[in-house]
Order: C-alpha cells, then sequence, then structure tokens
C-alpha cells in the first residue's frame, strides 16, 4: 500500500509539473502572438531585416584643388587581397576548387606581380591551413595593390584569391604643400578621416554622407519579385579649390629642395602672397613629409603659422614706417652710429660694426643699424606711440588665417631694454605668417590684407558655390605716402653699395624692394642666445616690382651648414631669386628692367638625338642661349627634362655625344652639380657660391667616372658683414 502511494504522489506530480510548463508555455506564445516581441526584440523587424540586403553606396571624399583646379588630394581606389584557404568553401572541388589548393602554384604566380617573394606567401599559406584557418591575408604589400594589379591577377584564375575594394587618400604632387593640405587616411572602419591641415579643418564638408540601397530575397538570396527596393541617395564631400598656385609653389618647393640638400638646415619657411588681396600662392616648410609615404615625420606642423621666431632686422620695416607715418624721420639727418646708451639699461645697444661713424638715418637703414632704430624709439617716436603702431600691424595678435593651429608671437615690451631691442627685432616673437600680413601694408598703399588659404568650397553633387573667400582689409596702420616712401627704402637696401641686400637679392628682370633679417637663437632658460656663424635665422622680406608689387615673399632658413667664409644669405637669396624671378615671368608681369633681350618661355623639346647645330639654332631663334658641352654632332642630355616649363633666362645645359671640359669659372654650385650629373663625373666641392678652381682641363675629354675637384667662393667678400649686422 505505501509503494502504491508513493507512486500516485510521483504521478501526480509528474502530471502538476507538465500542467504548469504546458501554462506557461501556452502564456508564453500568446503573449508573443499579442505584442510580436521577445525580449524585446521586434520579430516583425527581425523577420524584415533577415530578408532584407543591405548595400553601402560609399560618398567620395571631396577633392582638393589648386586655384586652376589641378588636383592636389584625390581618393584613389585600391584592392586589399585575401586568400581563401579552407577547403570548405569547395563544397564540389571536383567541378569547382573556390579555395588555394596548390599552395606553390599559387604563390609563385602572385609573387610575379606582389612586392612579396614566393616563399614568404607560400609561408603564409601554409600556416594558416596548419591553424585551420578560413582565410588569410598578406599583409601592407597586398593591401593598397592598384587595378591594374588586381587585374594582371584576376587573369591568372587561382581559386581562392579574392579582393576587397577600399579608398585611398592620395596627394598626386607628393610633398607639395602637404603641411597646409594635411594629411588624411583611413580609420578602422574603411572611412577616410582628415588628421592634419586643411583635410582635419575641413573634414566635416570634405566627407560626405554614404547611401545604401536595399531590397528584399528569399532564404536562398534571390531577390523577391516585389522586392520593396529602397535607395538612399549618397551625397559626395564638397570640394575645396584652394588659392596655391600649383606652378609658384612646384617652383618654390624645388628651390627649398635643393637648399634642403646642399645646406641642411634646422628649418625654412617660405611663403608667397599676393599683397593686393591676401591670397596665398605658395607656402611651404622644411622639415616637410611626402603624405603618400610618411616614413619618419621630422615636423607635422606648419611652422609659417604656428611657430613664432625672434624676426631680426625685418621688423626695422615696421619702425621707419611708424617714424614716416608720425612725421620724426627725416633720411638725411645724420646720428652717431656705433652705440646707443640710456641710462635705463644696463649695457649699449650697438651696430655689429663700429666704424661708420656720423652717418645718416637712410644708410643706417640700409646698412641695418640698431643704434638708428633705437634712437628713433626713444628720441623720436617715443616707446608708447611705437607700441602703438606694432599693435596698428597686428603682431600682437593672430591673423585667423584659415589654417589650423595658428600660434601668435608675443610683444616683448614691459621694460625699456625690451622696448629698445623690439625696434630691430629681438626680444619680441612674430609667426612668419603675423609678419607677412604686416607686410601687406608696406606693398599695398597702406591697407593691410588678411591672409587666406581657402578661395572657394563647392558642392561636387551640384557644382554649388557653397562658400566663397573674398579678400579684407584688417587695418590701415600706415598711409599710402609712408607706405611709398618705406618701398624706396627697402628698394636702397638692394641697390645701394652699403645695402645688406646689395648684389645678393636682385632679379633679372624686376626691381626689388627689400629687406635683410638675421635673427639670434635663445638658447633656453638662461643659456641666452647661441653663438656661431651659423646659429642664425637667416632671413629676408621682398616685393617685386618694388614700385607696383605683384607678390610679397617672406624666406627664413635657420642654422643652415656653412663655413667661415660662407653668408647666410646665400640660400635665402636662392629661394628668394629663384621663385620670385620665375613667378612673375610664369604670371606675364611686364619686367621693369631694362634688358637687352626679351624674356621668353616655352615647353622644352626632346632633345634627345636632336642634331646640335640644329638644335642650337632653333633655340636662339626664340631667345635662349644654350651651353652645349663637346663637339658632337648629336645631343644626347639637358639639364631640363622634356615638356618642362624653360624660360629664355634659365641656364641651359646641353650635353653632346662627343662631351669635352668647358671652362667653368663663374658657374654656380647648382650648374657644376647638373653638369656632373648628367654627364657621369664625381665631383667634390670646396666652398660655396660660384667656381674659381676646377682639376680637370678644358678641352679634356669627359669620361664617366671621373674625378672633378670644384672649389668656390661665395658671391661676395664682405657678404659676412652684412649678415652680422642683422644679429640683434
Amino acid at each position: 500500500m505505501k509503494k502504491t502511494s508513493r507512486a500516485n504522489i510521483a504521478i501526480n506530480l509528474f502530471f502538476g509539473l507538465l500542467i504548469i510548463m504546458l501554462v506557461t508555455l501556452s502564456g508564453r506564445f500568446i503573449y508573443i502572438q499579442t505584442t510580436g516581441e521577445v525580449q524585446g526584440v521586434d520579430l516583425q523587424d527581425w523577420a524584415e531585416r533577415q530578408r532584407t540586403d543591405q548595400t553601402t553606396i560609399s560618398a567620395r571624399r571631396g577633392y582638393i584643388y589648386d586655384r586652376n583646379k589641378m588636383e592636389l588630394a584625390q581618393d584613389l581606389t585600391i584592392y586589399r587581397m585575401y586568400a581563401v584557404i579552407s577547403s570548405s568553401f569547395s563544397p564540389n572541388p571536383e567541378k569547382r576548387l573556390n579555395h588555394v589548393e596548390d599552395v606553390e602554384d599559387t604563390a609563385e604566380k602572385l609573387a610575379t606581380v606582389l612586392d612579396i617573394d614566393a616563399t614568404e606567401i607560400e609561408t603564409i599559406l601554409n600556416r594558416g591551413k596548419e591553424n585551420d584557418q578560413f582565410q588569410v591575408e598578406f599583409g601592407n604589400r597586398a593591401s593598397q595593390l592598384s587595378r591594374e594589379q588586381r587585374l594582371e591577377i584576376e587573369e591568372m584564375n587561382l581559386p581562392g584569391i579574392h579582393f576587397i575594394e577600399e579608398s585611398k587618400r592620395y596627394y598626386p604632387n607628393g610633398l607639395f604643400a602637404s603641411q597646409v593640405i594635411g594629411l588624411a587616411q583611413s580609420n578602422d572602419d574603411n572611412h577616410i578621416a582628415g588628421i592634419t591641415g586643411i583635410e582635419a579643418q575641413l573634414d566635416d564638408l570634405l566627407s560626405g554622407k554614404d547611401g545604401s540601397i536595399s531590397f528584399q530575397r528569399d532564404k536562398y538570396n534571390t531577390r523577391l519579385l516585389n522586392a520593396e527596393e529602397v535607395i538612399e541617395e549618397k551625397h559626395d564631400g564638397y570640394d575645396v579649390i584652394l588659392t596655391l598656385d600649383q606652378k609658384i609653389q612646384t617652383t618654390l618647393e624645388d628651390a627649398m629642395s635643393q637648399v634642403e640638400e646642399q645646406y641642411d638646415p634646422e628649418r625654412i619657411t617660405a611663403t608667397v602672397i599676393d599683397p593686393r588681396t591676401g591670397e596665398i600662392l605658395a607656402m611651404s616648410n622644411r622639415p616637410s613629409y611626402d603624405p603618400n609615404d610618411l616614413g619618419n615625420v621630422e615636423n607635422w606642423f606648419n611652422d609659417v603659422v604656428s611657430t613664432p621666431i625672434e624676426p631680426g632686422s625685418t621688423i626695422k620695416a615696421f619702425t621707419i614706417a611708424a617714424a614716416i607715418e608720425e612725421g620724426v624721420y627725416d633720411p638725411k639727418e645724420t646720428y652717431q652710429s656705433g652705440s646707443f646708451k640710456i641710462d635705463r639699461i644696463e649695457n649699449p645697444i650697438t651696430d655689429y660694426r663700429q666704424h661708420w661713424g656720423e652717418i645718416t638715418y637712410e644708410e643706417g637703414f640700409q646698412r641695418s643699424s640698431n643704434v638708428a632704430m633705437s634712437k628713433l624709439v626713444w628720441e623720436k617716436l617715443g616707446p608708447d606711440t611705437f607700441l602703438n603702431y606694432l599693435e596698428a600691424f597686428h603682431f600682437d595678435r593672430p591673423t585667423g588665417i584659415d589654417l589650423p593651429r595658428e600660434q601668435p608671437g608675443q610683444i616683448l615690451y614691459r621694460y625699456p631694454i625690451e622696448q629698445l631691442t623690439t625696434s630691430f627685432g629681438q626680444g619680441t616673437t612674430v609667426t612668419p605668417i603675423q609678419m607677412i600680413q604686416a607686410a601687406t601694408a608696406l606693398a599695398n598703399d597702406g591697407q593691410m590684407m588678411k591672409p587666406y588659404v581657402i578661395k572657394e568650397i563647392v558642392d561636387s553633387n551640384t557644382g554649388e558655390v557653397i562658400e566663397e573667400t573674398t579678400p579684407e582689409v584688417v587695418g590701415q596702420p600706415i598711409s599710402k605716402d609712408t607706405a611709398d616712401q618705406v618701398l624706396k627704402a627697402m628698394e636702397s637696401v638692394v641697390t645701394s653699395d652699403v645695402g645688406t641686400a646689395h648684389n645678393i637679392y636682385n632679379l633679372d628682370s624686376y626691381s626689388v624692394a627689400g629687406k635683410t633679417g638675421t635673427a639670434q637663437i635663445s638658447g633656453g632658460g638662461d643659456m641666452g642666445y647661441l653663438e656661431g656663424h651659423e646659429n642664425y635665422i637667416f632671413s629676408f622680406l621682398g616685393v617685386a616690382p618694388s614700385e607696383n608689387p605683384e607678390l610679397l615673399m617672406y624666406v627664413t632658413v635657420q642654422q643652415p651648414k656653412i663655413s667661415e667664409d660662407e653668408s647666410g644669405s646665400d640660400p635665402v637669396s636662392f629661394i628668394f631669386k629663384h621663385v620670385m624671378e620665375n613667378s612673375l615671368h610664369y604670371m606675364n608681369i611686364q619686367p621693369d628692367k631694362e634688358t637687352e633681350e626679351t624674356v621668353s618661355q616655352i615647353d622644352f623639346p626632346d632633345v634627345a638625338g636632336a642634331p646640335t647645330d640644329e638644335l642650337v639654332s632653333s633655340l636662339n631663334e626664340q631667345g635662349f642661349k644654350p651651353f652645349v658641352v663637346g663637339d658632337g654632332n648629336q645631343i644626347v642630355a639637358a639639364n631640363i627634362d622634356y615638356g618642362e616649363p624653360v624660360l629664355s633666362t634659365q641656364t641651359l645645359i646641353l650635353i653632346t655625344d662627343e662631351p669635352t671640359m668647358p671652362d667653368l669659372s663663374g658657374w654656380s654650385l647648382r650648374n657644376v652639380l647638373e653638369l656632373a650629373n648628367l654627364t657621369g663625373l664625381d665631383v667634390e666641392v670646396i666652398g660655396s657660391g660660384y667656381l674659381t678652381e676646377q682639376s680637370i682641363e678644358v678641352g679634356t675629354s669627359i669620361e664617366e667616372g671621373r674625378y672633378l675637384l670644384a672649389e668656390f667662393t661665395s658671391q661676395r667678400a664682405d657678404s659676412r658683414e652684412d649678415d652680422e649686422s642683422d644679429a640683434g
């Protein structure tokens, strides 16, 4: 009886639990049927998502152009290759292989296209198989393949090899204005995002918005007849048009690269601006970087806007501008040069040379006299009035240029010694862009123009101009008459026999007005200023033509590697002269200096194999005077590339098929190096400037690999004095 009772209890308990479970499940089914939700998930939406196939339509990132619509930054389609190695992807291997089966054959064929050894490819494939991986990739060398590479591999019909299409930001001109344009790269989501420069500053406008297309399908992934297709249009990013001019910028980059290679300076900055509008036509820095091949980047910053420096004697142009505007500057008035002492300073202000004696203020400006500027501020203007002009020229604030990370300099003006040293550019700091903005007032009838780089922002989808920058006058610190007088004074710095820029910054076709600078470099803390012949920031602020400036240029070169007999002005003047002369001709600006011949420009012809006499005659007719090396009947090489624009003022070297050593006396270092490169000479250089001695006799046959010792001297014997005149 007890066993029967226990059995009944167990049965009743079982049926009780079963009934509870059935009630619970029924309640759950009723709840799901009523609400259509499971754990907060809408089943209807989930089912539709399962039946819907959605594809993203990627938006194109906006392009960046120069002022003439030359592409400076664009999207490039690249392909990432991967290999499926799992045999599970080939359910019917007899009919069709969908994975890599023959590892050795696949590796050997891929190696003919990829920059990877066959053994390395084979190792990657075998390791993946050993680890039971479904697929493998091959690193960076197979992640940025071109369309041509992809097609070449696809033609091999290799089982298991597939590609993923991606976008990459590409910069057609390499390091061209790279710290202005900036850098954009793909992130983890394969979305290109701006990191530096304009790419970062305008990232929201450049990025665009992806679109999509979706439709319903069955469980076999076949599109339904009533697919309920939904298309969301993509919106490509806005295009940005800069004020930069590709030809002027390229000329600047070439000149800076040559100076960087020859002098190995710590830093270089250079900017070309239209002083009438504020449009930046070219801007560059060294060190720089190639955004297509970053490597080890030394400097991400755009020093023109981000790095304040002591300006040195270039500030003296603004000191006399203030004195002229206040009516206290008499260029013919004399003063005692050498040193200047007031009771409120411990040590006197000195000139770099003490033997000038009593000279005029005009000559003091030409010689870059610190004493002249100090006396103007302390005895003529008064420190408070001079400070008002420094602020009127906006040396106390950022320019507001449309570039990121602008850091203004600082006017150091609390004590009398600082008020005096500021008059000649020591202590107080400015950025190059502050100096450039202030200088537009000197070159533009007293009106100071705000510098800008972004010309237009255009909707690439419609062609509509979304934003357009127009010239903006940000102040008029001086009158037109004062500006004209300052330009005349700056022109005399170049033309006067005692001027610090005499015979250094002259152009062949245009007059130049400018001011040199040689700023000392602080050692930091209590170390004072660095000492040594090369431990300066050498600079030049110049305009051309001098009476009606079309271009304004500011160049700084910090600590170039120069010998004791070399001038710090050499690398600065090379950049200024090369860029300014060629840019003005490119802009078809009428020369204002009388020349015996007109300047012409052509696209250089293909000279390889051309008869020597015919080619020389043709070039002569077009205003060119080529330098022919040797007596051969055919030309085999030239120092200008085919199709490159060339001016008749440039040195044109033609190498014949029977080259002989020419007389190189007076040749520049650049031209000698070009000759050595064209003829295969092994050249050793001593000094800098212009050639005075050569080890190979004139008329000797030139053989590849022959040793040439070339000795140079600086272009002016007293050029070092000119540099020192600006120190402080």
